[in-house]
Parts: structure tokens; sequence; C-alpha cells
């Protein structure tokens, strides 16, 4: 027999599991008042434990439930149940009720292979509507990802998750746990990753990250760690799409390069502009590749986060309204003092001018600049430094993005000023590490594990299937081809025994002939009695009257099958 669905606050039943997030699991669900099929959202223990984040998270969604919009999945409830541990301690679960949307996430659509630029820019535009009716009721998203990001069976998109990234940003005490929380920072704008406040834009710089992800197929930065790639967004210059992709147009380099800028006021101001510079693409106005690259460099610069610093040191210096005058001009006595006093330094100046003796020797050079070698073989690089007299150190260092044996970086960076003879570090791409896929098919769940782990590979999601004689947890597939070579570091997904068969219900509808015959074939392997009843009017063909097993059973159990033999 098989337990009674749980049923939190007396109306909304928990069916099977459809979804895992970084901080809650997503249930398929009934709304028991209004008949109706809904999603619920149950927050992890860890997060449920706090009192404050609980608050706020309730809060949040009932500020989000006030949104209706098509773009945007709805949220009918949020509430909190309990339950007692097996320690018997009673724990809160906090909960929130939410349109159930039939689709696909945005990340299995990307993760299937290329997506075409025409259904890239809807994608898009659907989650700037979304933003754009969002950030006109004062919500920001926070957290705009492909995880985040349905689309439905008709195609349409539908956001989630408003306000959830609020309450978590709010209750954490560090940037570091924030990041934990909401996962992947590949998303993060510079704004978050420096730990600043952040308002509409960063929404607007996370759909630009999602687009050019759409477009290119990969994220703009990557890194081996969150903070990898939050000092990237920080400091880096993204390539263009085009350069990574062929056949994306320039018209949408373009708008992606504007979405990413690092300072937020180069980047599209409001959402409704976005989705305008986005619509006037399909019209096929299209910059040059030197347009997109006089973008480049005044959106990023040779230093892009210096350039967003001076950007935002000259405006606060052009609206700064706390040095008001207090009179008309400065009292006439004064300046005649002035005017006095620079005329007595000309004159001392022009004095000692004509006083000075010229020196004959020269005044050798003190400083070097440090040229420009990315891209150089180390010997080449080594020679360009030499030239300025300053020497060479290599730096091995793993990059999947840059060819073996080309430089990536130099400390200091191009373009310092530094003493000549002085040693600078060249940092030179080994390539990409790989590693071996190991044989997992047949091993147990805990040793594929294990084998992964020694591969230097990371186990992805378990998905468990039924199948007559495998154990539980034995491996039946795995997403990666055994003994093929991968990035280090790859996530791999395995399909495993669930140790169980789904016995249906057999009774009335099967004679006892077919029934047994279907059960003991290979699909079910299971071992089949039968047992006369005499107390029960006997049919013509034999058809089960009862059986000993229903539903989801250990595999190479035995059943046993009932039949009528009573007059």
């Amino acid at each position: 027999m098989t337990a009674e669905p749980r049923v939190l606050s007396g109306r909304y039943r928990i069916d099977e599991p459809i979804g895992r997030g970084g901080m809650a699991s997503v249930y398929r669900g009934r709304d028991l008042t209004l008949g109706r099929e809904v999603a619920i959202k149950i927050l992890d223990r860890d997060l449920a434990g706090d009192n404050a984040f609980r608050t706020r998270f309730r809060l949040e969604a009932q500020a989000a439930s006030r949104m209706a919009h098509p773009t945007i999945v709805r949220v009918f409830d949020a509430g909190e149940d309990s339950e007692t541990t097996p320690e018997g301690t009673v724990r809160a679960v906090p909960f929130i009720v939410m349109e159930l949307v039939k689709g696909r996430l945005l990340k299995d659509v990307i993760a299937e292979g290329p997506v075409p630029v025409a259904d890239s820019v809807r994608y898009v535009d659907g989650i700037l509507e979304a933003l754009e009716y969002s950030h006109r009721a004062g919500v920001v998203h926070r957290d705009i990802k492909p995880g985040n990001v349905m689309i439905t069976d008709a195609g349409q998109v539908k956001v989630m998750d408003f306000g959830i990234a609020r309450a978590v940003s709010d209750s954490s005490s560090t940037v570091a746990e924030t990041t934990q929380i909401l996962g992947t920072a590949a998303y993060f704008s510079p704004e978050q990753a420096k730990g600043e406040p952040v308002d509409a834009r960063a929404d607007l710089y996370s759909a630009g990250v999602v687009l050019y992800e759409l477009l290119a197929g990969r994220q703009p930065f990557r890194g081996e760690s969150p903070v990898a790639v939050a000092y990237q967004h920080v400091s880096e210059t993204p390539l263009a799409p085009s350069e990574v992709r062929e056949g994306v147009p320039r018209s949408l380099d373009a708008v992606a390069l504007r979405a990413l800028a690092k300072d937020p006021f180069q980047r599209f101001q409001d959402a409704a502009t976005f989705r305008e510079a986005l619509d006037a693409t399909v019209d096929g106005r299209s910059p040059s590749k030197r347009q997109v690259g006089a973008l480049t460099s005044e959106l990023y610069g040779p230093n892009p986060k210096q350039a967003a610093e001076t950007a935002r040191s000259l405006r606060q210096l052009s609206t700064d309204t706390t040095m008001k005058r207090t009179q008309s001009g400065p009292p006439v006595a004064w300046i005649w003092a002035g005017v006095g006093l620079l005329a007595v330094l000309l004159i001392s100046i022009l004095f000692w001018t004509l006083s000075i003796r010229p020196v004959d020797t020269e005044v050798p050079s003190t400083s070097r600049i440090v040229p420009n070698v990315v891209g150089m073989t180390f010997a080449t690089a080594s020679e360009e430094l030499g030239k300025n007299d300053l020497t060479a150190f290599q730096v091995d260092e793993e990059n999947a993005d840059v060819a073996e044996g080309d430089v990536i970086r130099t400390d200091p960076e191009a373009g310092a000023s530094v003493t000549p003879e002085q040693t600078v570090r060249v940092y030179v791409s080994t390539g990409q590490e790989t590693s071996t896929v190991p044989v997992l098919e047949g091993l147990g769940q805990d040793a594929a594990t294990a084998a992964l782990e020694e591969a230097g590979l990371q186990l992805g999601t378990v998905t468990k299937r039924n199948d007559p004689d495998l154990a539980a947890g034995t491996v039946m597939t795995a997403d990666q081809t055994a003994d093929s070579e991968v990035a280090r570091g790859t996530v791999v997904n395995l399909v495993v025994a669930s140790g169980l068969m789904t016995v249906k219900d057999y009774t009335v509808t099967y004679t006892v002939e077919s029934a047994k015959a279907e059960l003991e074939s290979a699909d079910y392997g299971m071992t089949v009695k039968t047992e006369e009843d005499a107390a029960c009017t006997a049919t013509s063909p034999t058809t089960v009257h009862q059986q000993s097993l229903v539903g989801d059973v250990a595999i190479h159990s035995e059943i046993t099958l009932t039949y009528c033999t009573g007059p």
C-alpha cells in the first residue's frame, strides 16, 4: 500500500516532484479548495530554519502574488506548514503555491543545441516584457537566468521566482552567501558581483547574458569558480556573439554588448528601450564590424573597470549639488590681490628661467611601459619585453578560451609603468585540462560517484528508471560516452535502476492466463502463484478476482492472483 499524499495547510495536496533548485524543491500538486492543479515550492531545511528569512520570503511572495501578467508565473499563495522530524522536533515547512506551467525550462532548451536566432530574440523579448511589467510595479527580480524561465508547449515565455531573490539576498550577511544560495554567478551584474545596491538595470544585464548565451551557445564569461566568473563580469571584455558562433547578425552583437556594459548608465536604461533595440534588429539594420568594434571600445575600453569608475566619478562631480555658492562672487579686494600675486609669480618664474644654465647631460628615463603581449607565444612576448628592458617570467595557467602556448595576461598588466629590469609575470595558457570518462554502466551509484570524482568529473542529476533485472542504484546509462575525453569538471548525468517494478491492476479486465503471462515476461520478471476462491462466482473466461501486489514493488517479487471457482 502506498502512503497517503501529504496535504499542506489542509488545502494543498502534494503529488510527484517535478523540479529541484538551489533552495527549494517543486512538486506537482492540487488545490483541493478550488479544484485546480498547481505547482508547490517547498523550501530547503537550512533556509526554513532561519526565522528572518521565512518572514522576508513570505512578504516577498505575497508582493509577487499581486503581479498578474501573461509572461509571469502567477503566485497564488504562500504559507507555512509543520512537520515532526524522526527526532521528535517540530520543524517549519515554508511553501509557495504557483501556477502550474506545462513546458520546458529555457536552460533545457539551450542544452539541447543551437537555438535559432529568431527564437532567441522571441524568448528574450518575452523576458523583457515580464521585466517591463515588474519594474513598473517596483519589483526587481535579481536572479534572471534560463533556469528561472519557462517556455510553454505553445511557445509562451513565463518568468518565475519574482521576489524570492530579494528575500534571499536581504537575509544573507555576505555576497558570498547570496551567491551560494542563488546558485550560478554566470548571470550576475557587475554591481551584484561587487555587493553594491542594485536596481532594474541589473535585471537588464542578466537578460543580456541570457541573450548572449542563446546567440553564442555559451555564456559570455566562464571560469573555474563563481568568484572567477564574478571577477570577469566586473573587469573583462566579452567577445561579440558573432565571433563565437557564425551566423549571428552584427545588429544583435550591438544589442548584446550594450546590455552587458559594466557601467549601468551605459546600458539600456529600461526594459522598453532594450525591447525596441531588439525589435529593430528584425528590420535588418546591421552595423559594420568596425562599428561593433568601436562600440566595444566605448563600452569597455582597455580597462573597463577603470572606465566604469571614471564614468561614475564624473557623474558624481557633474551632479553634485552640495557645493553651493553663498554669494554672487568674491569681493573686489580679493580679485585685485589675486591679480597682484599672479603677476609677482610670473615675474619670478621669468627671472629664474633666464638665470639658469642649460645642462648638456641627458637625463635617462626612469620608467618603462609594459607592452601588450596578449595572444603572443612566450618566446615572442619575452623578446618584446626585452626590447623595453624588462624580464619575462613564465607562469602556466589552464584556460579553456585561450589557445595552448599563447599569453593570457601579464602582471603588471599592459600599459602599466614599471622600473627598468623589472620582472613581468607572463601567464601562458596550457589549454583546457581534460579527463577520461570512466565506464559507469553496471556500477552501483556510490561506486559510480567515486569513479567520477577520481576522474575529476562531477555527478549531475540521477534519474531512476524501472528495470526488472537490475538492483536498485545500478547505473543503466550515462550522458557521456565511456572512455571519451571531456573537459575536467564536466557534469555527468546518470540513469540508475530504481529496484522497483510498477504492477498495474489486473482484476476483472484480465484473464488469469494473460495476467500471468505478462507478469512472468522479461518486461516484469516476477514469480506468479494462482489461488482459487470458492466463495465467489466463477467467470468464463476465468478472470483475476484479486491480486496480492499493485503499484511499485520490488523486482523479482512473488505475486498471487486469485480467481473465483464458486457456483
